[in-house]
């Protein structure tokens, strides 16, 4: 034996020692997909202080009934009735803490029906040609001119996510759900903020439509 390897053999280890030198690199720098949740929000109403105290009266705050998915957010003890059109009402709205820089009120398309109100589908704190309500509080009833919308979809994304998924802010994604109603849910705006979880609001309608309670998977799709 002379102890030279022939060319084809020297090939055939470097092709395989390259081919395992990048399998390892793939598998060191892969990216977990992050977590993602999808909740449903029902109706509720967003307050300023100052709305929320001609509601509740003088110095009112909001106390927490139940965290919400986002650090900080929660839904309220206090409740509100809706008063529309020709007196259609709604009790018992959940005011969503803490208090904004806007009131406003997101409702699904078949609270609007109930209300006799045509609601128009808006970004959250867009409230140019929207419609108002009366609300009616234990201290007192307010007249908000506006802001009253049907929230779009939309899905909120921390950095990492916006990483992860190649998208930015405003950009448009869809949402696939399978269920035994499985639907794509097309046009979800994306909401970038610093410290943001991973999370997609649908309304009631939209949550019922689709069976997601029984949801099997969710995936979200550039």
């Amino acid at each position: 034996m002379t102890g030279v390897l022939e060319r084809s053999t020297v090939e055939r280890i470097v092709r395989q020692v390259v081919y395992d030198r990048f399998a390892q690199s793939g598998t060191r720098n892969r990216v977990a997909a992050p977590r993602l949740v999808v909740n449903i929000s029902a109706r509720h109403i967003h307050l300023t202080q100052q709305d929320l105290e001609t509601l509740y009266g003088p110095g009112a705050k909001l106390t927490v009934f139940k965290q919400l998915y986002q650090d900080g957010e929660f839904a309220a003890n206090e409740t509100l009735t809706l008063i529309g059109p020709r007196q259609r009402m709604i009790t018992d709205v959940r005011i969503l803490g803490p208090c904004r820089k806007f009131s406003q009120v997101e409702l699904s398309f078949t609270d609007g029906i109930s209300l006799g109100i045509d609601l128009p589908v808006r970004k959250s704190g867009t409230h140019t040609e929207t419609p108002g309500i009366y609300l009616q509080g234990p201290k007192g009833i307010l007249e908000l001119k506006k802001g009253v919308i049907r929230a779009e979809r939309h899905v909120h994304m921390g950095d990492n996510d916006i990483r992860y998924y190649g998208v930015k802010d405003g950009d448009r994604m869809s949402l696939k759900i399978h269920s035994d109603c499985p639907t794509t849910l097309e046009g979800l705006l994306v909401r970038h903020g610093p410290n943001i979880k991973l999370e997609v609001h649908l309304d009631t309608d939209e949550g019922n439509a689709v069976n997601l309670t029984k949801a099997s998977r969710v995936e979200l799709i550039k």
